[in-house]
């Protein structure tokens, strides 16, 4: 099975499990993963800061426009409070590998999306390793937080089969990799590949 997603919504390049932000993205994916209904309050809290669709965030004079307000944020807290924890996700450097190849060719282009060609995911991972059962990419663009990354992935505004939502709660990936970097034109992206496994060359 093969699964993509990306989201439209600076920081040095951090690949490495012992990079700060991808080592915690993972943790908050992973906190939201074995106990949703508790990370659901985290939610909450980001929907007590919005005025229309407008989230402005604590002792910020930016505000942040979204597609469906805090429409986006109840259906997502609603999910949280009936989905069933599932296991954590596994490092793989390996992946890491992968996501940092695009993030780095969207550093230099201001690209968008997955890629095409030898940039698309599947082409990316199959020149690095093997990956096993299933695959899928989320990318977050904006945020340089990993609960801000974590939350714009789970809540999915704007994206009508909340894609991004489904790679973070599927429960045959097992093993995951994160690479985030400058974006010319989003400040920060960060690139999330999953796999049911994931065997490095």
């Amino acid at each position: 099975m093969l699964s993509m997603a990306a989201i439209l919504f600076a920081l040095p390049f951090h690949a490495a499990a012992g990079d700060d932000l991808p080592t915690a993205v993972l943790a908050e994916l992973n906190a939201a993963r074995t106990n949703p209904r508790a990370y659901a309050q985290h939610l909450r809290v980001y929907r007590s800061q919005f005025s229309g669709k407008y989230h402005i965030p604590p002792g910020s004079r930016i505000r942040y426009v979204t597609k469906e307000g805090i429409a986006a944020v109840d259906e997502a807290v609603r999910f949280l409070e009936r989905q069933r924890p599932i296991p954590p996700l596994a490092w793989s450097e390996g992946l890491a590998r992968v996501a940092a190849e695009l993030a780095r060719e969207q550093a230099r282009t201001g690209a968008l999306g997955h890629g095409s060609g030898k940039m698309e995911m599947r082409a990316r991972a199959e020149r690095i390793g093997r990956w096993q059962s299933t695959i899928g990419e989320n990318i977050s663009y904006g945020p340089d937080d990993a609960r801000r990354v974590a939350m714009q992935l789970i809540i999915d505004d704007g994206v009508p089969d909340r894609g991004h939502r489904k790679n973070v709660f599927a429960p045959d990936f097992k093993v995951a990799g994160i690479a985030c970097g400058p974006h010319p034109v989003f400040e920060t992206s960060c690139v999330i590949d999953f796999a049911g496994g994931f065997a490095a060359r």
